[in-house]
């Protein structure tokens, strides 16, 4: 049986591990979400679905992600900021606490921490985020949403290879699997329409994607 990831020690810790835009401003808001029609690097969201962490690569990205997040430091404790998030670090990267998936060498997550507390407050690569539900949106259905994103991304746009990535992400940030079927159902055309787009690089991108939920 699969370890359950412990949040509750994060939360006890005061972690910040998620984060809207921050300077980026929203083309349109409303109570159920935030729209950017070019987009937005600023939205973090680290440990919103089920998927654990099973490569050293994602690991370290993580970690850059917290690194950022809590740089002015963790509130209500008196430890450096290296020090205390090499011990966050430590506790996500050990298996028995459930946010990876394997064992890795203390020599090569030394080195990691090393690498991610080097980097000082730069913001870590992220994903584009074109649509951003708030809270108040919980009780809409995986359908309701995806046809809020499709109203607003597909808006006045003929399908495109863009179009349907930006699709894509939406539908993985909804922690929900990609399917053909969901693209279509989002931006309101057929299945053919999308078939006829999808370039490999965009299969490999809806596989990997999927694999993350």
């Amino acid at each position: 049986m699969s370890q359950e990831r412990n949040m509750d020690w994060l939360h006890r810790k005061r972690v910040i591990y998620a984060r809207n835009p921050i300077t980026d401003i929203p083309t349109e808001s409303t109570d159920l979400y935030d729209y950017y029609a070019e987009g937005t690097y600023q939205c973090y969201s680290l440990f919103r679905s089920k998927a654990k962490i099973t490569t050293y690569k994602s690991l370290k990205w993580h970690f850059l992600v917290l690194y950022y997040l809590n740089y002015d430091g963790i509130e209500g404790d008196d430890l450096s900021l290296d020090d205390d998030m090499t011990y966050i670090f430590k506790f996500i990267a050990n298996k028995e606490n459930g946010f990876v998936t394997f064992y890795i060498k203390s020599s090569i997550l030394n080195k990691m921490i090393k690498e991610v507390l080097g980097a000082g407050d730069t913001p870590p690569k992220n994903r584009i985020r074109k649509v951003i539900f708030k809270p108040k949106s919980w009780n809409l259905t995986l359908s309701e949403k995806l046809s809020i994103v499709g109203k607003l991304i597909g808006r006045g746009k003929k399908i495109t290879k863009e179009v349907i990535y930006g699709t894509m992400l939406d539908i993985n940030n909804l922690n929900n699997k990609i399917t053909i079927s969901n693209i279509a159902s989002a931006l309101n055309c057929t299945t053919r329409t999308i078939h006829r787009n999808m370039c490999n690089d965009l299969k490999k991108e809806k596989q990997i994607l999927n694999e993350k939920v």
